[in-house]
């Protein structure tokens, strides 16, 4: 699983409520495009206009965005009834296992990545991998000095965990109080984030969105850009109630997905503000499109509905529908005390 994919399950933030099957799907095929793009990009040699499956990074950004309209969704109805420290204790108990996870894999086999394109990994100890590793247990974001990959990793086991550094901060940024604010207001905040973002990816030195993963001025800059921008889209989304109802929704957003990431560098090195323009349309225009589309429909029955679970639980298997009976009746367990432990197991969001 992309580490990044966990905050977005709709299934294990509102496990009363009915949850979007595609969208959950969805998550799941921008997942294996995140890795996809990752496995060629050792290929790549550090050069974007070399890479294949070219914006596969935007999925990051697609994720962000999913992952503002379910926290709305399971969230914007409670807090009558719920403290922040129950929001972040239910967060905390929904990401933080993968990411524990995330770094005990890192750390084994962390000296298997050895190659040029990590040129700190030979000269790294066993004591500094072990103590980066129990340091990334607590999302706590390293600085430069501390990378032991060379990629200047705030998190240099679990490269992928800076997404969730960021998604961590939107959702403490939501609790505080943007939460309270009315449509109109977050649409203003979601416009001021959108001419951040533009002034990013267009008239920035890349002509791209790539970058958030060093804890630096540059670093975080590209960070917040990122996920202020369609963190706040998707809670704006959730919010307006705005559907498009069609048939066959997951294979039409999955394949307008597939296409925008797959699309090779738009521009060269001559014209590099047009990849940046491309990006900008994908993440303010496209991926809130599909996002709309993909909440059209939600769980009902279908060829295409069953392959986007598939999808979904691939991507984030821990739900409590994915917990199989015959575990616990083997374990001992009767049917009561299973079906209340399945229970237990959704109001924690796992």
């Amino acid at each position: 699983m992309d580490t990044s994919s966990a905050a977005t399950s709709t299934s294990a933030l509102a496990p009363e409520k009915s949850h979007y099957v595609v969208l959950d799907g969805l998550r799941g095929v921008a997942s294996l495009l995140v890795v996809v793009f990752h496995l060629f990009e050792a290929y790549a040699d550090n050069n974007p206009q070399r890479q294949i499956i070219n914006h596969g990074y935007l999925a990051v950004d697609f994720f962000f965005l999913l992952s503002g309209f379910v926290v709305a969704y399971a969230y914007d109805s409670r807090w009558g009834g719920m403290t922040q420290w129950d929001f972040y204790k239910r967060r905390l108990i929904r990401l933080q296992p993968m990411i524990v996870m995330g770094s005990l894999i890192g750390a084994a086999l962390f000296w298997f990545q050895y190659f040029s394109i990590f040129p700190k990994v030979g000269s790294a100890s066993v004591w500094q991998v072990l103590l980066v590793m129990l340091i990334g247990f607590t999302m706590i974001p390293l600085p430069k000095s501390a990378d032991i990959r060379g990629w200047d990793e705030m998190y240099p086991l679990n490269g992928p965990a800076w997404s969730l550094f960021y998604e961590y901060v939107a959702n403490i940024l939501y609790a505080v109080g943007l939460r309270k604010l009315s449509n109109r207001a977050l649409g203003i905040l979601v416009a001021l984030a959108g001419v951040a973002l533009i002034s990013l990816a267009v008239f920035g030195k890349r002509g791209d969105l790539i970058g958030g993963w060093a804890l630096d001025a540059a670093g975080i800059q590209i960070g917040l850009s990122r996920v202020m921008f369609p963190f706040f889209v998707g809670v704006l989304l959730m919010r307006l109630g705005k559907r498009i109802h069609t048939n066959h929704s997951f294979l039409i957003c999955s394949l307008l997905l597939v296409a925008a990431l797959s699309v090779p560098r738009i521009g060269g090195t001559e014209a590099m503000w047009m990849n940046g323009v491309y990006e900008v349309l994908c993440v303010m225009l496209l991926f809130p499109i599909i996002v709309v589309i993909g909440a059209g429909q939600k769980e009902v029955g279908g060829t295409s509905v069953r392959v986007a679970r598939f999808f979904g639980d691939l991507s984030y298997p821990c739900t409590s529908r994915t917990i199989p009976s015959c575990t616990f009746t083997q374990a001992g367990l009767s049917t009561t005390r299973f079906r209340r432990l399945k229970e237990l197991w959704s109001e924690r969001g796992c």
